[in-house]
């Protein structure tokens, strides 16, 4: 309702829709739902739709307000608001937040209008130049890098209110943060920051100087553990000397706790720009499955279209020498440490989108226990996650090296 696009297309139901078009209001064009089946589905349902859309800056109004006979109203307004659906475009509100797409506007305002274009907000470039016909307003593309609502410098106001998460003052060179107060507002947010008030402490299992370990929400199997920096760091590559080696003590320590339950720990992280805080994943497979791990991630990797580098070490530390040799800060990684000293590696190329649960659905795969591979499908009460967190505790407190 908020963004209302021309096209709106999702595949998570697993099944072919197309709807019809739907009016919007405070907008002149109507919206197009498209909902796709999966790939290769058995149902042969349609997984591939072709569009040819014309963008909206070359569009004349007639043609952006145009409803083919079928059009309905929007599926997302409650009963009061139908009313308001119905508008016509001439009723709309001159106000109206949705002004991007009315073309009608955009021509009388020009480039002196009072409207901002987000691509120079964003990004400080307009691929239009001359020719776009909002503002490149300088001053109001500062005020959002310093962290000021958009809606404040946009309209003059928030409706978010107490739930915007951004400043509603304009902010002057002199009051900029410096990096380590940006990082604690990082943390404030962060889910895995101690200091946030969104960490969910009821899962820790142990706190130790530069780490703790936590176990996850909707963790793959009971023991399945995070290994987490305490300080914000995107990753466990860029350690000091003194964090690696608590997290080697962290790391003998969960392989020891599996062991002892006749199982063999796999550690796996993703290294990414998406990624904001680390968290190393460790889960426990049974050691009579464990030298079916380099084949298993091996083919799902070559399924999804690229190859996992495989290292072989003596020791742990080794490897994780390499890691930190291979680890690209502009690309990106994805590592998995295997019991046997096995190190796979696949380095991002620029721009590829990874699949952030892989290493979570290979296990899955393995553990024949493929529903569980989305983490949603896992959650159960608090409750249920502090009694999981007590019994691992009981599990963990001898060898656990904090």
């Amino acid at each position: 309702m908020e963004v209302k696009p021309r096209y709106h297309i999702a595949g998570s139901m697993g099944v072919f829709y197309a709807r019809e078009p739907y009016l919007n209001a405070d907008s002149t064009h109507v919206t197009r739902f498209l909902g796709l089946a999966q790939v290769g589905n058995k149902n042969k349902q349609k997984f591939l739709h072709a569009l040819s859309p014309t963008p909206t800056s070359i569009m004349s109004p007639s043609e952006l307000s145009a409803k083919p006979p079928n059009t309905t109203l929007c599926p997302y307004t409650l009963q009061e608001g139908a009313a308001e659906s119905k508008k016509r475009p001439n009723d709309s509100d001159s106000d109206s937040q949705y002004w991007r797409y009315d073309v009608s506007k955009r021509q009388k305002n020009g480039s002196q209008g009072e409207k901002l274009c987000f691509k120079f907000v964003f990004s400080g470039s307009c691929p239009r130049g001359e020719t776009c016909h909002f503002q490149h307003n300088a001053e109001a593309r500062e005020q959002c890098r310093r962290g000021v609502c958009l809606d404040l410098i946009i309209k003059g106001k928030c409706e978010k209110g107490p739930e915007c998460s951004y400043k509603h003052e304009f902010q002057d060179e002199s009051v900029q943060r410096k990096p380590r107060s940006e990082n604690a507002n990082r943390s404030r947010e962060c889910w895995f920051c101690l200091s946030s008030a969104s960490v969910e402490s009821h899962l820790i299992v142990s706190v130790g100087e530069s780490f703790y370990c936590a176990l996850p929400k909707g963790s793959l199997v009971e023991d399945h553990i995070l290994i987490i920096p305490i300080e914000h760091l995107p990753n466990t590559l860029v350690l000091s000397p003194e964090g690696e080696s608590e997290l080697s003590r962290y790391q003998n320590g969960l392989r020891n706790c599996y062991k002892s339950q006749g199982n063999d720990a796999v550690f796996f992280e993703l290294v990414s720009k998406r990624v904001s805080h680390a968290n190393l994943q460790v889960v426990p497979v049974p050691s009579s499955r464990a030298r079916l791990l380099p084949n298993i991630f091996s083919l799902a990797a070559e399924k999804l279209g690229f190859k996992l580098a495989t290292n072989k070490f003596s020791d742990s530390s080794d490897g994780r020498k390499y890691l930190q040799k291979e680890y690209n800060e502009a690309l990106g990684l994805f590592y998995v440490e295997l019991p046997d000293g096995t190190v796979l590696s696949h380095t991002l190329e620029e721009n590829e989108v990874f699949p952030a649960q892989f290493g979570r659905e290979v296990l899955a795969g393995l553990l024949k226990i493929p529903d569980r591979a989305d983490w949603r499908n896992c959650k159960i009460s608090q409750e249920e996650e502090s009694k999981l967190v007590e019994e691992f505790k009981k599990q963990f407190q001898e060898f656990d090296p904090c």
